[in-house]
């Protein structure tokens, strides 16, 4: 499971609550029918391995497979004239 980029890098990419706005402006820009979804990092144990991107900045990337089972919640995010229109809680 996983988006192509996933499958193509081998592991599944994920941002924390700081960096998704940005992520989904950077990879996502147009696409509507997005859903975001909330997991707990350490839940994820030493499959989750925290490594530099964009200019050295630490993104959380999981080495197996993602469990729907381990999502804490998940919220549609609408495309607006503006981007994505994150939960007031990320913005």
């Amino acid at each position: 499971m996983g988006a192509p980029i996933d499958l193509d890098d081998g592991y599944i990419h994920f941002s924390t609550a700081e960096q998704a706005q940005e992520t989904a402006a950077k990879h996502f820009a147009g696409e509507d029918g997005l859903v975001l979804v909330a997991f707990e990092a350490d839940a994820m144990g030493d499959a989750l391995k925290w490594e530099p991107a964009r200019g050295g900045t630490l993104f959380p990337h999981l080495y197996r497979e993602l469990m729907l089972s381990e999502a804490l919640w998940h919220r549609a995010l609408p495309l607006g004239p503006d981007g994505h229109k994150f939960p007031e809680s990320l913005a």
